[in-house]
């Protein structure tokens, strides 16, 4: 149609394209929320760092020599999901 506009956006730019990014929060203890979710702080990991040795084509059952290194792998990843549930990222 001749003469028509497009609406703008119904949103807001949170960062105005610096050449380096942008950065959300500027401390490990500044608090976010994500859609609608009560605002917390970074959370923190106490699992073990898992090696990526773990995770050899020779391991064992399901890719792992040990159970233990299954367990720190779950441990991991409920910690993971733990804290997306916290800020709003997951439900």
């Amino acid at each position: 149609m001749a003469g028509t506009q497009n609406q703008p956006a119904e949103y807001e730019q949170v960062t105005y394209n610096a050449p380096d990014g942008a950065q959300v929060g500027k401390t490990s203890t500044e608090k976010l929320g994500f859609w609608g979710a009560t605002p917390v702080i970074r959370g923190t990991s106490t699992v073990a760092n898992i090696s990526t040795t773990a995770f050899r084509s020779t391991a064992g059952l399901y890719g792992f020599d040990t159970s233990t290194e299954g367990l720190q792998v779950t441990a991991a990843l409920s910690t993971i999901i733990v804290q997306l549930k916290a800020c709003g990222i997951l439900t």
